[in-house]
């Protein structure tokens, strides 16, 4: 459960207490010299007030207004003082005002985050009342009062962000410990899946060596190499089968001819029916090709083409017999490209009879 303040009730206390002390600077006006220097650093020190409590830039105060507030110490310090008799016999009484002010000014720039700025302001306020009062009037007119609370919300604010960067460390620590428990049972459930559809494929015909011993008729051992093309698939084709591909594979495979499928991520982005779209078509180009050899390949992320079927067909007999046996001397019989989405001119996927051959 998280319990904080309210940003409005913080700025509130702020701003009264500011105000309670313009109250005693006007309360004190007959004790300074000339009035007018005296209103001008009251303007002065409201402005400077109004615009520190604002919400201008992020929680870190702007430098720019970090050197406004502190220039504005500087003025209302000398201003005031200037006014200042020490010799007074009814004594400063509340005229010396700015002091308090000065102090909850670097207070708030202290806390914005910026306490460079206000511990030298502070600095300032400290060299020029032991020169203009003695060192004295450190304590006697409230300094040490200013830098204490300066020292407070130093402690706080460094307290503070320090916590509010262990959060937000423990807070990534915690999102790459969940990625990471669900990569790993993510992994789990796909190994599962890939050992029950294996189990599925490979139960009858390890249920057929058992019974009959190992000793495997030449069509049954075909049909071993074909389901170990079918589960190779299953590790290597990944988001490249369904039901129709896995079906018109080995077809294939029991036509004679090698299939490849290599799903390698790039069409992890598609879902849905634009994946239906590519495997269907995918699955209709293994049908019609009588391609000895076919290898369908995904294509990385960024290409407009999702999937490239690529079909080879063996030299025939005649080449065979000139001694044209190098793998080079294959022709391309298949070469497909599916797009990711349904090209605008399209009315619907382009079927597969529309797969160039040659």
């Amino acid at each position: 459960m998280n319990v904080g303040v309210p940003r409005w009730i913080i700025v509130g206390i702020a701003g009264l207490f500011c105000a309670y002390v313009l109250v005693l600077g006007v309360y004190a006006l007959d004790r300074v010299s000339s009035p007018y220097p005296v209103i001008v650093a009251m303007v002065l020190f409201g402005i400077a007030v109004a615009l520190t409590l604002l919400p201008i830039g992020p929680n870190r105060m702007p430098v720019w207004l970090a050197a406004f507030s502190m220039s504005t110490l500087i003025a209302i310090t000398l201003l005031v003082s200037s006014q200042v008799d020490l010799g007074d016999l009814r004594g400063t009484g509340y005229a010396t005002w700015y002091i308090a002010g000065d102090g909850a000014l670097m207070t708030i720039v202290c806390t914005r985050l910026r306490p460079g700025w206000a511990w030298g302001g502070i600095a300032f306020l400290a060299a020029h009342t032991a020169l203009w009062a003695g060192p004295l009037g450190l304590v006697t007119f409230g300094v040490i009062g200013s830098a204490s609370w300066v020292t407070v919300a130093h402690v706080i604010s460094s307290a503070l962000t320090r916590a509010a960067r262990e959060t937000r460390r423990f807070a990534l620590a915690e999102r790459e410990t969940a990625d990471w428990q669900a990569a790993q049972e993510a992994h789990v459930m796909e190994r599962q899946f890939r050992l029950d559809r294996t189990g599925r494929m490979a139960l009858h015909m390890l249920e057929t060596i058992e019974r009959s011993g190992g000793d495997l008729t030449p069509e049954q051992r075909e049909e071993c190499l074909h389901l170990e093309g079918a589960i190779r698939d299953e590790i290597r084709g990944r988001r490249l089968l369904n039901d129709a591909v896995r079906e018109q594979a080995m077809r294939a495979r029991r036509r004679g001819a090698t299939v490849a499928l290599l799903d390698e991520g790039g069409i992890d982005d598609l879902s849905g029916d634009d994946l239906h779209r590519v495997l269907d078509r995918l699955a209709a180009a293994i049908r019609d090709t009588d391609a000895d050899r076919i290898i369908a390949r995904t294509v990385p992320e960024g290409s407009d083409v999702a999937v490239t079927v690529v079909g080879l067909r063996s030299p025939d007999e005649h080449a065979r017999a000139l001694g044209l046996e190098d793998d080079d001397d294959e022709s391309v019989a298949l070469w497909l490209e599916i797009p990711r989405t349904v090209p605008a001119d399209e009315g619907q996927p382009a079927s597969a009879a529309s797969v160039a051959k040659r």
